[in-house]
């Protein structure tokens, strides 16, 4: 049996207190009916409740790892098992993998151990024929020996896992799921992740070309809601602050310029304030009208540790992996103090 609620995670050091409950709009009932589900050793496709419980994980290159702490905490306390679908964009899709196939412990360490190196991320490769960030080295070295995905397992898995992916012709959202092969899942994970100039060309699946899911949408809640979900239990790879801070200036910076000469209109997309503007406003807002009787929950780091994207600090990575498994943790103690 699982307790109540964590005590902690080994090594974790103190517990800092949760800012989700008081700066977003949290719903405590999604963290009881996904405790409920644990306690009556519900499993998926055999629920009894009339529940239809969503993960939906953010993404953001490198802070995935505040993401892979927390899908950690989440298997850690026995909760992984209690959803019914999980959505995943950019990063979040990777983390969302794990979610699904029982690898919580690979999700947190794949950051700091595999990923934070310059074989992933080296701008020196910036004007070069290789990309700034090899999804290359991630997909097929890091995911077939280091940490294995079965990508297989998700075809037919009771929780489907989908993975959103932006239409590199109108920039519109799209979900790809239950696909029929390894080779597709994994040109799927590479399209969620593809940024124009930073991380290759747009990955053709079907007849369509796709890049970067967080793109057309961040944090697919809306999405969510719209595909029947009761609950929904967001995992956001930013502080509250973060995600609320003034908009920035009207000139785009020199990053997002260069990506706008790719793809006219690009480089103001993929800018955090205004992509995250409408799931930010769909979370904080109890009355929100497109909640409709949904139960909405998100789960935000506490504090910040410094990691942005392209980060490759081990020592901050490590820090953001704690913050989110004590994310968790602390979200689970409020619901108890409730």
């Amino acid at each position: 049996m699982h307790p109540a609620v964590p005590n902690g995670f080994p090594g974790d050091g103190p517990v800092l207190p949760s800012v989700s409950a008081s700066t977003l709009s949290g719903d405590d009932e999604v963290i009881r009916a996904l405790l409920r589900r644990r306690e009556a050793g519900s499993v998926p496709g055999a629920r009894t409740d009339g529940h239809r419980i969503a993960c939906v994980i953010g993404g953001g290159g490198m802070r995935g790892a505040y993401a892979g702490g927390m899908v950690h905490a989440l298997e850690t306390t026995g909760l992984a098992d209690a959803f019914d679908v999980v959505y995943g964009v950019s990063a979040g899709a990777f983390v969302g993998t794990a979610l699904v196939l029982g690898h919580g412990y690979d999700s947190a360490r794949i950051f700091p151990d595999d990923m934070a190196c310059k074989e992933f991320i080296d701008p020196r490769r910036l004007g070069t024929r290789r990309p700034m960030v090899s999804l290359d080295h991630l997909i097929d070295d890091i995911l077939v020996h280091v940490k294995p995905a079965d990508w297989e397992a998700l075809r037919d898995h009771p929780v489907p896992l989908r993975v959103l992916v932006t239409d590199a012709a109108d920039m519109t959202s799209h979900v790809l799921e239950r696909l029929p092969t390894r080779e597709d899942w994994r040109r799927a994970m590479r399209a969620t992740a593809t940024i124009p100039w930073l991380a290759g060309p747009p990955v053709r699946i079907g007849d369509r070309r796709y890049i970067d899911g967080s793109i057309s949408d961040p944090m697919p809640v809306l999405r969510a809601l719209r595909d029947g979900a009761t609950h929904v239990l967001a995992l956001l790879t930013r502080t509250v602050p973060e995600l609320r801070r003034s908009e920035p200036g009207t000139r785009p910076p020199l990053w997002a310029r260069s990506i706008d000469v790719v793809v006219p209109g690009l480089g103001a997309m993929t800018q955090d304030v205004r992509r995250h503007a409408d799931s930010l406003a769909l979370l904080s807002d109890a009355a929100h009208p497109d909640r409709d009787g949904a139960h909405l929950m998100a789960i935000t780091p506490a504090r910040s540790a410094g990691v942005r994207g392209l980060t490759i600090d081990v020592p901050r990575i490590e820090q953001a992996v704690v913050l989110g498994r004590e994310a968790v943790a602390s979200a689970l103690r409020a619901v108890s103090r409730g």
